[in-house]
């Protein structure tokens, strides 16, 4: 990890990863010690769906992770109005049959 001289964390992003990957979904799994998320991207009338990318994380980054997105969901809402999620409205939340939930 580089540090500059004020302190601050220096972060590289490589052209090939700054392109990013679209998913439509986020399988999620845990044990005691860490969460596997999943990033899928499923597409219309296909049966199959392929796993993106996988990204392991401790609980506590996690917990982190989800405090930064409920910060910055709040601060998107408050400039570009709130986000419909019409399922939320329905009590209808989409299930998928996976695993335990355990990785």
């Amino acid at each position: 990890m580089e540090q500059n001289n004020k302190g601050q964390l220096q972060i590289e992003l490589k052209e090939d990863i700054a392109e990013g990957v679209y998913a439509n979904l986020a399988v999620i799994a845990h044990s005691s010690s860490e969460f596997v998320v999943d990033f899928v991207r499923i597409m219309p009338g296909v049966a199959k769906a392929q796993v993106k990318s996988r990204i392991v994380m401790t609980p506590e980054h996690v917990k982190r992770l989800m405090f930064a997105l409920q910060d910055n969901v709040r601060k998107y809402e408050t400039q570009f109005g709130e986000i419909n999620m019409p399922e939320i409205h329905q009590n209808f939340m989409p299930r998928f049959k996976m695993g335990k939930g355990e990785a």
